[in-house]
């Protein structure tokens, strides 16, 4: 299994056109009482992490990644805001022992489907756990797999988007192909990267990696078995009740 890993500098950019990255954030804030302390879980480039700790919570975000961490930090410092407001920390989800427990512990943006096994879910979640006070809440937002999409062993030219990527000066054009093995529940998923240079050279990238996908009886299984008790599950942003149309699993869970 490939485990994702972003071309840091593109990484804001290019998820920028996504709707629902205005709104996971204030609907996770709907939720919260004033000044808690909240860990994010593989916070990559800080995006929801320093809006939660605009917002008055005290943050620490956790991301093995340095390079999209170092990005975070100085877009940190660039808003003013501490490390006491946000704490950003290198290190292993799946390892994680901070040695302290939170108000709440969140995964944004359909980040846990990158753990594609049992085992990396399960030690995902008991960090998750570990790092929660007897009261404490998770908060973990996924996609609700399509089956007719799923049906489809490949599909290419996904999602064609262009964007500007101010540390190099260039513009990127985006596309994304999937292939798909449903008897393992995986998925590779493939960003292709094209551009041109100044003296007008094509240039190609790619970022190759693999998620699972799971549905709400198996993520309630999961959860509960990890000592997660789910209190609410909706399927979208606007508090909308999960049902088969729904384009998101957005769970909100109690320590058991």
């Amino acid at each position: 299994m490939k485990r994702y890993k972003a071309i840091p500098e593109y990484y804001d950019p290019e998820h920028a056109h996504h709707e629902m990255l205005e709104n996971d954030v204030p609907f996770f804030l709907s939720h919260t009482s004033p000044g808690q302390n909240i860990l994010e879980l593989a916070v990559g480039t800080g995006r929801a992490a320093i809006t939660i700790a605009q917002a008055g919570h005290r943050v620490v975000g956790v991301d093995f990644d340095q390079a999209m961490l170092d990005i975070a930090v100085r877009k940190r410092d660039g808003l003013g805001l501490g490390d006491r407001q946000l704490s950003l920390i290198r290190g292993d989800v799946l390892r994680l022992d901070l040695g302290r427990p939170f108000d709440w512990v969140c995964i944004f943006f359909n980040t846990f489907m990158t753990f594609t096994t049992l085992r990396e879910q399960d030690h995902a979640l008991q960090a998750v756990r570990r790092h929660l006070k007897p009261r404490g809440r998770f908060w973990l937002d996924v996609f609700q797999p399509n089956p007719a999409i799923l049906a489809e062993h490949e599909s290419k030219d996904l999602e064609p988007v262009a964007f500007y990527v101010p540390e190099f000066d260039r513009t990127v054009a985006k596309t994304i192909e999937v292939r798909r093995d449903l008897a393992r529940q995986n998925q590779r998923v493939t960003f292709h990267y094209t551009y041109f240079d100044a003296r007008g050279r094509e240039h190609h990238q790619r970022t190759e990696f693999d998620i699972t996908f799971m549905f709400s009886r198996e993520l309630q299984l999961l959860l509960e078995r990890n000592g997660l008790a789910i209190e609410d599950i909706y399927g979208n942003y606007d508090g909308s009740r999960l049902n088969a149309d729904s384009p998101r699993m957005i769970a909100c869970c109690k320590r058991a």
